[in-house]
């Protein structure tokens, strides 16, 4: 890949209380090791976010713009791609609770007919297996270009993407294992939309957005937003050897599996909100985090409804998700007193910065455990 000078450039931005039940200083190794995961990762920059007890701190590494040089702005907007997940579940959740879904009825119960073909049988296929990504269907983004701006242009409804995904075999057996399909939400997006009659993004708005006060995270009016609102680093995909600038470019097409646009700040604030039992009753959040093993012997964690769980390295549970889309890719963790996200304006070419181990969640752990001293 091309190296970029500026790309070594380190920038700091905090904003953390002189007085803290956690102690008021970061850990004196952040930086240090924010910048060699950064660097290794070869993306042009990120930012990482810290927020609880003691407040919010913000850490910059690398830039967040090639062209000038500059820092990502504070309190930047990202697009926060599969994290998007964990609120469609929430808002699923919230209808169980209301009686109007049963999270083991077949999913033909709500969206007749319309889960059916190779990929899989919607009288067979649960509302859980769909949260969960037990359902075997394949996923649509094998049928879809996302390396090129050509292909990102290319717009196809969700629709569309499920039946091409249906029309493809079952990679298993409803329940048989895990497995991540994207289509999974493209089809509880569905189901939202059956039962509400109003677009997901409008749902996630009014049930989750407006009430926690998150006043940096939206749904973008696709295909007619697609420029990101609010301050934001410049996009990038590598295409060769080149770097091409997709900052206002949407490739999510603002669909239910990772349409939404966060800042960090928000982010950290919404999985704290779910985790504590803000967002959905006690009895849907039990169900969120019962979860079953991933059986990928690389990943070190545990899946349940639009959650992933993870113990760190300090024996700490946590709660994310994560998600990673061309030009942008967001990752964090969250316990009930403090969360952190960590999100980059490339796809790293680095695949191992994603690791459990050696990457960025090296760096999650590292600040969660320090801040639980």
């Amino acid at each position: 890949m091309r190296w970029f000078a500026v790309a070594a450039v380190l920038v700091v931005s905090m904003v953390w209380p002189a007085a803290s039940p956690v102690g008021a200083e970061p850990g004196a190794n952040w930086q240090a090791e924010f910048d060699r995961v950064v660097l290794t990762s070869g993306v042009p920059g990120a930012q990482l976010v810290v927020s609880g007890d003691a407040g919010e701190m913000r850490l910059n590494s690398g830039v967040g713009d090639i062209g000038t040089g500059a820092p990502f702005p504070d309190d930047a907007r990202f697009r926060i791609a599969s994290n998007t997940k964990s609120f469609v579940a929430a808002v699923t959740l919230q209808l169980v609770g209301e009686g109007r879904v049963v999270l083991d009825s077949p999913i033909d119960a709500y969206l007749p007919g319309e889960v059916s073909g190779p990929g899989g049988d919607g009288r067979r296929i649960t509302v859980r297996n769909l949260l969960q990504h037990t359902s075997g269907i394949p996923d649509y983004l094998n049928e879809v270009d996302l390396d090129s701006v050509a292909g990102m242009q290319r717009y196809r409804p969700a629709s569309e993407l499920i039946r091409a995904a249906l029309d493809r075999p079952a990679e298993f057996e409803p329940g048989a294992r895990w497995g991540y399909s994207n289509t999974n939400y493209l089809i509880i997006g569905s189901l939202i939309e059956r039962l509400t009659g109003l677009p997901v993004g409008v749902e996630v708005t009014r049930r989750i957005i407006l009430p926690l006060g998150l006043q940096e995270t939206y749904w973008p009016l696709y295909p007619v937003e697609q420029v990101v609102r609010g301050p934001h680093p410049r996009n990038y995909l590598v295409v060769g050897p080149e770097r091409v600038d997709i900052t206002d470019i949407d490739p999510n097409w603002g669909l239910a599996d990772g349409a939404m646009v966060a800042s960090g700040r928000d982010l950290n604030r919404f999985f704290m909100a779910l985790i504590t039992g803000q967002v959905v009753a006690p009895a849907q959040l039990e169900q969120m985090r019962t979860t079953i093993p991933s059986g990928v012997p690389l990943l070190d964690q545990e899946i349940g409804l639009g959650l992933f769980r993870r113990v760190n390295r300090c024996g700490i549970e946590t709660w994310g998700h994560g998600g990673s889309i061309a030009g942008s890719s967001v990752v964090g963790a969250a316990t009930e007193r403090h969360a952190v996200t960590i999100a980059m304006n490339q796809l790293p070419t680095l695949v191992a910065s994603l690791a459990p181990r050696g990457g960025v969640q090296d760096v999650i752990d590292m600040v969660l455990c320090d801040l639980a001293r």
